[in-house]
This record gives structure tokens, C-alpha cells and sequence, in this order.
């Protein structure tokens, strides 16, 4: 074809189009382990189903004949001229879906001019990540007790971060029935047919054993899978405590100096709890419907606890 003057470059992936045929090429490139964690929710998932039934619920009203040369989205969330309303949530073993993770994360949002939340969690250290971009991003912690949250919150600033994200709905980790049918357990249970499916996926296998970006490198410093056990082992252990209560909120907000944010608030009762507490703001959020299934949908209790909140 070159010699008739023609270029042509066959794809070998569909033409992403929309959010959904990203999701599907994506569930089409992972092991059904790892789909089962990015996909997945808790129990029986009713209330990942509700997010999406009542986000289908909103509709935009337009105004026509509006006058606007150009269209304006920007906004300003926690001290920052974002280009939109939109944000990245943070994301726990990003490592899992491709090896990049969060350092790719936080430079597609700045290619938005958008922010990134690194999560407690991430493949790459708070360290790495903030030296992957000239701008300042929002750190996702989880609270808990003893020494890890204080040594977090101190490398966080040091790094640069000067807002704080603090999760505020895993007492105890999620019940998720599709992780746990494809053995993404603590630890995980590999069989022959998942051994199978995993080489399938060859390039998603050479990528893990290659750059081990599994585990949590903000606990430990290895990324293979005994350090992704390791990893999980300690969260549980000492940051998803059903024994918090809020004057642990309290504590964080004395040491912490910068902005501080709660995520997880799902009522108006807590909502006001956090103002009283000095929070800066907080997240609206069932966490995805991956811990507690049939807690509400985020978009049906906002308009509620807005109205609580009234602008402070």
C-alpha cells in the first residue's frame, strides 16, 4: 500500500468513543482478577447500580442564545483554578490496570487542568508521584491509629501536598462477591483456570513481573504480589478501625496545617459534624458502592446535605 502512496495502520483496538468503550477495552486487556477489583462492588451491588440510575436521573436545561463566545467550566476546588468540575478520585493499586498508574493519572490531569487525588494506597510512593508534575495535588489518606497516619501526613507535606483527602467510610474492608469469586483475596487464591486466564494475558503478566507495580509503595518499598499481601495487611491493620470516632478527625485537623477534606459523608447529620469539626470541605461519597452495599446513591442525598452545608 506504501508504494501506492498510501499509509495505512491497521488498529488493533476499537475506536474509543465514549466512557464505556474505554471500560470495555479496558475489562478486555485485564485477567478477570483484576477486573473484578476495578469493576466490581460490594455484595450485590445495588448500590453501584443506584449511582448509575440516579446520575441517568439528572438532566441539563439549557439556556439558548446566551451570548458566550466561548465556553467557560473553570472552577476553583481546594485553593486550585481547575479547568473544569471534574476531578480524579483517588485510586487504590492503580498498578493492577497498567503498570504507569498513578504518575500516568496525575499527568493526564494535568494535560485537563484538572487535579489528581493520590490515594494511601497507590502503586507509586506520594513521593513519585508528586515529582511527576510541577502542580499541586490533593493526598488521600485514611485515618487510623498509632504512628503510620502521622509519618503519612508528615512525607505528604514534605513532598509538597497541601491538601489532605481523609476517607472517612472503611471501618472494615468492602464485601466484594466478584473479587473474591475470582480469588482477589487476602491472600489471593490462584488456581489453574485463573493461572490459565492470566496467560491469556501476557502482556498485563510481563508488565506486572517486570515493573512489580502492584503494592502499595506509601507502606513498603516492593511492588510484587507478597508486597501487595503485605500492603493490604497493614491497612487493615491499622487504618480501617471501626473504633474511629471523630475526635480522631479532630487530631488530624491540629496536625495538619494545610486544606482537609472529609470523603465518605453520606448524611447531612455527618456533613455538619465535619463543619464543626473545621474541615475545609468534604466528599459526597459511597465510596463507588464498593463497602457498603445499599447505602444511598452519592447524587440522591447531595442536594440535602448542600442544603445543610449552605456555602460553608
Amino acid at each position: 500500500m506504501q508504494a501506492m502512496g498510501f499509509n495505512l495502520r491497521w488498529r488493533a483496538q476499537p475506536d474509543l468513543t465514549s466512557v464505556e468503550a474505554y471500560r470495555r477495552a479496558a475489562l478486555r486487556r485485564l485477567p478477570k482478577m483484576a477486573a473484578a477489583y476495578v469493576d466490581g462492588g460490594a455484595d450485590d451491588m445495588v448500590t453501584l447500580r443506584g449511582n448509575r440510575t440516579v446520575f441517568d436521573q439528572w438532566q441539563l436545561n439549557p439556556s439558548v442564545l446566551a451570548g458566550h463566545h466561548r465556553p467557560d467550566l473553570s472552577t476553583v476546588i481546594a485553593g486550585r483554578q481547575l479547568s473544569m468540575p471534574v476531578m480524579l478520585a483517588p485510586t487504590g493499586a492503580t498498578g493492577i490496570t497498567h503498570w504507569r498508574g498513578d504518575v500516568a493519572a496525575v499527568r493526564a490531569a494535568d494535560a485537563c487542568g484538572t487535579q489528581y487525588s493520590v490515594s494511601t494506597a497507590s502503586s507509586w510512593s506520594l513521593e513519585e508521584v508528586a515529582a511527576a508534575t510541577p502542580h499541586d495535588h490533593s493526598f488521600q489518606l485514611y485515618p487510623g491509629v498509632g504512628g503510620t497516619p502521622a509519618r503519612l501526613m508528615h512525607r505528604a507535606w514534605a513532598a509538597g501536598y497541601r491538601t489532605l483527602v481523609v476517607t472517612v467510610d472503611v471501618p472494615t474492608k468492602g464485601n466484594r462477591e466478584a473479587e473474591r469469586r475470582e480469588g482477589m483475596d487476602t491472600p489471593p487464591v490462584l488456581t489453574p483456570r485463573r493461572a490459565l486466564n492470566f496467560a491469556r494475558h501476557p502482556r498485563w503478566t510481563y508488565d506486572v513481573l517486570r515493573h512489580s507495580r502492584l503494592g502499595g509503595r506509601n507502606y513498603i518499598e516492593g511492588g510484587d504480589v507478597s508486597d501487595l499481601l503485605a500492603t493490604i495487611e497493614i491497612q487493615e491493620r491499622e487504618m480501617m478501625l471501626s473504633s474511629l470516632t471523630w475526635p480522631d478527625i479532630e487530631w488530624m485537623r491540629e496536625v495538619w496545617k494545610g486544606r482537609l477534606f472529609l470523603k465518605g459523608i453520606l448524611s447531612a447529620e455527618d456533613a455538619e459534624r465535619a463543619v464543626q469539626a473545621g474541615v475545609d470541605g468534604i466528599v459526597v461519597s459511597n465510596h463507588g458502592g464498593r463497602q457498603l452495599d445499599t447505602a444511598p446513591p452519592s447524587l440522591a442525598v447531595l442536594p440535602e446535605i448542600a442544603a445543610q452545608i449552605d456555602g460553608r
